[in-house]
């Protein structure tokens, strides 16, 4: 508990707003129950509301890298005002009385311990080449919501051949407002994916602005909506006939029907590794407006086999608040478990528990040490990816260039056989312009280095460009998206 500062309590907060908050409850007295127990695992006390009778909290530190917040208040944020101020008032040295901990908390810490017990069982049958118990399926409510997708499917097939029969040109305002309603009525289809993916097309249709452009993008979007309308069909009746038929973890289809994967079943599919080490190699928050969410996405290298894998925190508009906003990490990750999502490259990963350490000279060293060097080489594996109508379109890859010059107007990459990759600096949206930062930077970091580059096949040119997103270097990542 002599780690508890105001700096890592800052850390856990969901945004700015509780940490002021949590921070106003104890300049206002408004605890006047602090205590703690002798062994320092657990603050818990009360605090004044708005109704008559105070919020009881608490914060669990039997887990001292997983503090467990707990409080009887009715907010969605996690933790609440209540437990961060309860944590303040300790760091800022307000007096806690010594106290036994509370019956109903040792009862939810009993339960807990009983998980744990329970999980290491079945890690340790699982290591003795026992086969892992897997979870029942409710045969009867699988077949409902099959079909459901299905027919779901069946009415974005005829609203997709509807509007290439109509032709983009003649599209109106009536036509938009179809899709619209149609794109709402998908919610009643257990497919949520294919349901973002449609607003995606009616979002294309709704910008202002060069129609080429947008019909192209269009167009892209339609083969993709009649891609997932194809290959979720075969999948789903394929599962019908076999209710007992393992789910699809190669690829995003389950993700894109709208399947949200659960740790559990990732590794019941085996998706997990044992102790890897990440480095970030980038970082950047936008907004989802088709999937009505926030995201904060990360780019991390596996310093062990220089997998490019991806982080997304996900914070729906609707409980963006309660949610902690992530923010950019420069040390190294050591997991215990990594999970790995399904997915063909740059496949999303999260951990449950972790740890953390600086990174050095040697961590990028070996992080560019992973970086292609043959253009061609990368190109032909792009292209392998985006062939696929239902890849992700804007792949992310580690490359090694020889130089990175400007040519005229605009930047372009060069490998060590001279071979350019032109650079694209208006495919990802930022405050910062990429090419206002690289003229900045000094004349080495642009020679023989390893950079992280976002690819693009831009429908209208045929060309594949670069996104630059990071530039990793002997001794550090420069890092061009912020």
């Amino acid at each position: 508990m002599t780690s508890l500062t105001e700096a890592y309590i800052d850390s856990l907060a969901p945004n700015a707003g509780a940490m002021k908050n949590g921070r106003d409850l104890v300049k206002k007295n408004s605890f006047p129950v602090l205590r703690i127990t002798a062994d320092g695992t657990l603050l818990f006390g009360e605090c004044k509301g708005s109704g008559k009778e105070p919020y009881r909290c608490s914060v669990d530190f039997v887990q001292p890298d997983s503090p467990l917040s707990r409080c009887s208040c009715p907010s969605r944020q996690f933790p609440c005002k209540h437990t961060l101020g309860l944590m303040y008032a300790y760091a800022l040295g307000k007096p806690f009385e010594q106290a036994e901990v509370p019956p109903d908390i040792a009862e939810k810490r009993e339960k807990a311990d009983k998980r744990e017990e329970k999980k290491k069982e079945a890690e340790t049958a699982e290591a003795n080449g026992e086969a892992p118990v897997k979870r029942k399926v409710n045969k009867s409510a699988l077949t409902k919501k099959m079909n459901a997708q299905l027919e779901g499917l069946s009415l974005l097939e005829k609203l997709v051949l509807q509007t290439v029969q109509a032709g983009l040109g003649g599209l109106n305002k009536k036509s938009v407002q179809l899709i619209e309603e149609q794109a709402k009525e998908m919610g009643n289809y257990y497919i949520p994916g294919v349901q973002a993916e449609l607003k995606g097309l009616l979002l294309l249709l709704e910008e202002e602005g060069n129609r080429e452009a947008v019909y192209s993008q269009a167009i892209e979007q339609l083969i993709r909506l009649h891609s997932l309308v194809k290959k979720g069909r075969s999948y789903l009746e394929q599962r019908l006939a076999d209710p007992e038929m393992p789910m699809d973890t190669e690829t995003t289809l389950e993700e894109l029907l709208g399947h949200a994967w659960q740790l559990a079943e990732l590794k019941e599919y085996g998706r997990i590794r044992q102790s890897s080490e990440l480095l970030q190699l980038s970082f950047l928050s936008y907004t989802d407006q088709a999937k009505g969410e926030y995201v904060d996405a990360g780019w991390w290298v596996n310093l062990q086999d220089g997998t490019i894998h991806a982080t997304r925190n996900l914070r729906p508009f609707r409980a963006a608040k309660a949610i902690k906003e992530e923010d950019t990490v420069h040390a190294v990750v050591q997991t215990e478990e990594l999970f790995q999502y399904p997915g063909e490259v740059n496949a999303r990963v999260r951990w449950e528990k972790g740890t953390f350490r600086d990174a050095s000279g040697l961590d990028y060293k070996a992080a560019k040490a992973f970086a292609t060097a043959s253009f061609p080489d990368v190109v032909k594996q792009v292209k392998n990816v985006i062939k696929n109508p239902l890849a992700d379109r804007n792949p992310v890859m580690l490359i090694a260039f020889h130089s990175l010059e400007k040519v005229g107007d605009s930047f372009v990459f060069k490998d060590v056989q001279g071979k350019p990759l032109p650079i694209n600096t208006e495919m990802i949206e930022t405050p910062a312009k990429v090419e206002t930062i690289l003229p900045l930077l000094q004349a080495d970091d642009l020679q023989d280095q390893a950079a992280l580059v976002m690819f693009r096949h831009d429908v209208e040119s045929g060309r594949l460009t670069a996104q630059p997103m990071s530039i990793i270097t002997d001794s550090r990542v420069i890092r061009l998206l912020y």
